[in-house]
C-alpha cells in the first residue's frame, strides 16, 4: 500500500484540478505517438496517423487523450486503492489490447512534460516528485495484470 502525505495529496489534486482535459489529454497522447511512433500500432483503428499533423488533428486521438485524463481522475478519487481501481483496465490492456506495459511509462512521461510546460516554475521538484509518485503507482497498477 502506498502512503501519501497531505502535501502529496494536495499537489496531485492541484495538478489534476488545473488540467484542461480537452487540451492537456490530447497534447500528452499526441506527444507520445509522435515521439515514440511505435506506440501508434495500438491505434490502427483511429485512422490517419501518418505524420505529426495528422496525429494532432485526429479527433479519435483527442477523444482518447481526454479519456486517459478521466481515467486518472479515477485514480485521484481512489488514491488509497489505485491498484484495485485499475484492475479491469489492466486486464483490458493486457489480455484484450495486448499493450506493451512500457508504453504506460512513456505516456506518463509525456503527460509530465505537458504539465511541466503548463505550470512552468510552479512545477518545482517537490511538486514533480509527488506527481511522478502518483503516475508511478498508476503505471504499476495498469501493468499489474502482466506480472
Amino acid at each position: 500500500m502506498v502512503v501519501w502525505t497531505d502535501q502529496e495529496r494536495g499537489a496531485i489534486t492541484s495538478i489534476m484540478g488545473g488540467l484542461i482535459y480537452e487540451e492537456d489529454g490530447p497534447k500528452a497522447l499526441c506527444r507520445c505517438l509522435i515521439v515514440y511512433p511505435w506506440t501508434q500500432r495500438y491505434f490502427g483503428a483511429f485512422g490517419n496517423l501518418y505524420n505529426a499533423e495528422a496525429i494532432k488533428n485526429n479527433p479519435q486521438i483527442a477523444a482518447h487523450g481526454i479519456k486517459i485524463l478521466r481515467g486518472l481522475d479515477r485514480a485521484l478519487k481512489n488514491m488509497d486503492n489505485i491498484k484495485q481501481t485499475y484492475t479491469e483496465l489492466s486486464i483490458l490492456h493486457s489480455e484484450k489490447l495486448h499493450v506493451d506495459p512500457d508504453n504506460f511509462k512513456l505516456l506518463a512521461d509525456c503527460l509530465t512534460i505537458v504539465i511541466a510546460a503548463k505550470l512552468g516554475n510552479s512545477f518545482n521538484p517537490e511538486i514533480q516528485a509527488a506527481w511522478q509518485k502518483f503516475l508511478s503507482v498508476v503505471v504499476s497498477a495498469l501493468g499489474k495484470q502482466y506480472h
